[in-house]
């Protein structure tokens, strides 16, 4: 009988950015410039934004991209600080971007590499 492994990780984050429409491709290779291994983009539409934003009278698009990215704790800071000057989300109505802490996720994980961190089980 064939023995499976289950590898729990715990040190893991996902990042969350919500932009425009067509920006998703620039902001995912500053994440990956910035250490992150991969990225999961989907579209969305956005309920309640056809509003003008207050004074400022900017127009904002309702079809969005959705980025979500896992990335190591010890890479996080980083690798969401790109994404958000990426983003330029230092500008009005350009987006957001949030981190949440996951307290396990579970992939496959080759045996060396197990091996290599000291996780073996």
């Amino acid at each position: 009988m064939t023995t499976r492994d289950f590898t729990v990780l715990t040190d893991v984050s996902m990042i969350t950015c919500i932009i425009q429409r067509g920006k998703a491709d620039a902001i995912v290779q500053a994440a990956q410039d910035a250490g992150a291994h991969g990225a999961t983009i989907y579209y969305g539409y956005g309920s309640g934004v056809r509003e003008r934003l207050g004074l400022l009278g900017l127009a904002v698009d309702v079809e969005k991209e959705i980025i979500t990215i896992l990335v190591a704790d010890d890479q996080v800071d980083r690798i969401f600080e790109r994404m958000y000057f990426a983003a330029e989300l230092d500008l009005p109505g350009a987006g957001i971007i949030y981190l949440t802490k996951l307290e396990k996720a579970a992939t496959y994980i080759p045996r060396e590499i197990i091996e290599k961190v000291g996780r073996a089980p």
